[in-house]
């Protein structure tokens, strides 16, 4: 648990269907995006230290832009992509919520991006890799569900996705939102991130 974050004040500020919808005040904003399977909502809970983001069995249940409130900046959870078990204009419109959020919102300022450290890249991890790139937003990089391998296993792992991305190892944070495995470090990082500079 982070407790740098857990000890600060949330509120959830609404579920928005507009990638621009303005929030007032005007705060940084971090996004958090990912495969619909990825395990976002579990990160989120556990690098925050308590439940706000809904956690479901079934992937693709986040479909708007859910706003939480610190008293520093937001924390915008967005619909997972990749997800196929949707109608056609459906998935349409969540590529469009989520693209128009990531070139167009002026206060972000950085994505939370999470890739399961198991798995090679997806043609959709990538697409957002040059969608990220593209619009100059910096990101964060965790490597979610380090709890499915044994420990023994995340160097070669992390050094596996690292190479994929052509980054340095210690730009990847490996994580679980199941056993709290670097919660701290991100919490320390998005306030990094959204600290007057």
């Amino acid at each position: 648990m982070t407790e740098l974050l857990a000890d600060l004040p949330i509120e959830f500020i609404g579920s928005f269907p507009d990638a621009l919808h303005r929030l007032d005040p005007i705060l940084p904003e971090i996004v958090v995006l990912g495969r619909s399977n990825v395990g976002k909502s579990t990160l989120i809970n556990a690098v925050v230290g308590r439940k706000i983001a809904r956690t479901s069995s079934t992937p693709g249940k986040t479909q708007h832009l859910n706003v939480f409130r610190f008293p520093t900046f937001y924390l915008i959870d967005l619909p997972g992509y990749g997800y196929a078990k949707l109608s056609q204009a459906e998935r349409r419109r969540l590529k469009d919520l989520v693209h128009n959020t990531i070139q167009r919102r002026p206060d972000l300022a950085a994505a939370l991006w999470l890739l399961d450290i198991r798995h090679k890249l997806s043609k959709e991890d990538w697409a957002m890799h040059d969608l990220l790139a593209d619009s100059k937003r910096e990101a964060i990089i965790a490597l979610t569900k380090a709890d499915k391998l044994a420990r023994s296993k995340w160097p070669a792992a992390a050094k596996a996705r690292a190479a994929e991305l052509e980054i340095g190892i210690d730009d990847l944070v490996v994580t679980s939102g199941a056993t709290g495995t670097g919660t701290e470090e991100l919490g320390e990082l998005i306030l990094d991130v959204v600290s007057p500079k």
